[in-house]
């Protein structure tokens, strides 16, 4: 059986996605599938995700530094918010704390927030975001 490698930033990112579906103590299947077809674009097996939730590490000193890998992340947050069509107040809370925790500027945070969630709710995909930043 092959075994692959998965960077202590990749699992800090599928904990946080996690942490981010249970946040609205409403843990839709929508959510769960999600979280899973995040892990396989990145040729992550439904076992291997497995592996990481049942063995957490700590996340919060795992922290992307490059700007793409910051968008990448937020947005799997936010598309993992909007699986289910609605933003509850504790997922938009959890949102802006890992914005801040991205080291985003703290009077930014809101914005960013709202601008992940409308890019989102209109179907804008992370090369789209992406895009929209480097113009």
């Amino acid at each position: 059986m092959e075994t692959i490698q998965i960077s202590e930033n990749l699992k800090a990112h599928f904990l946080r996605l996690y942490q981010m579906a249970i946040c609205d103590d409403d843990f839709s299947p929508l959510e769960l599938k999600m979280l899973y077809k995040s892990a396989e674009e990145r040729g992550i097996s439904a076992k291997n995700l497995d592996e990481i939730l049942l063995n957490p590490i700590n996340s919060k000193s795992l922290i992307p530094e490059s700007i793409e890998e910051k968008v990448e992340y937020l947005y799997d947050l936010t598309v993992m918010i909007w699986a289910d069509g609605i933003v509850t107040p504790n997922e938009y809370s959890a949102l802006e704390k890992y914005v801040a925790m991205f080291g985003f500027l703290e009077e930014n945070v809101k914005e960013i927030v709202d601008y992940f969630i409308e890019a989102v709710k209109q179907g804008k995909t992370k090369k789209d975001i992406l895009n929209d930043l480097n113009n």
